[in-house]
């Protein structure tokens, strides 16, 4: 796996869980979900084909909601979101950006909000875009108190 970008290390906020995401597509996959769930869970995912497990297996806990059928992934210790089974395809993953050493969600200026309300498992359609989030920096003035 050395030399290969597509897989990255990561760990949740506390170091207790530690894992290895092999990206589908880089980062170039990003995006929001705008579900019961993801909407307060806040993370800016990026899809991954396998999660391996290094360290803390018996410090993840899981959360199953809705249909029960995919698993959410959050550290027992410190409570991070680390990962989860998608809902179209069990066989992949979302992966918590945040949690990837050297990534985080503000070095993304435009992130995909997909419609995970009408969901397609759901509706039977094609996934739908519901819009973008995004951050715009703000300059070096300081903040006026």
């Amino acid at each position: 796996m050395v030399g290969d970008t597509n897989v990255r290390a990561g760990q949740c906020h506390c170091g207790a869980v530690r894992f290895e995401a092999t990206l589908s597509d880089g980062l170039n996959s990003i995006r929001r979900c705008t579900c019961s769930y993801c909407r307060m869970r806040g993370a800016v995912v990026v899809m991954a084909g396998g999660i391996k497990v290094l360290q803390g297996e018996d410090a993840l806990t899981s959360y199953r909601f809705h249909t029960r059928s995919v698993q959410h992934f959050f550290c027992s210790r410190c409570g991070i979101y680390t990962h989860h089974q998608r809902r179209s395809d069990p066989s992949q993953y979302g992966v918590n950006v945040a949690c990837l050493d050297g990534v985080s969600p503000f070095d993304f200026p435009d992130v995909p909000v997909v419609d995970g309300v009408n969901h397609t498992n759901d509706t039977g359609r094609p996934t739908r875009r519901a819009g973008t989030l995004r951050f715009i920096p703000a300059d070096e003035e300081p903040i006026k108190q």
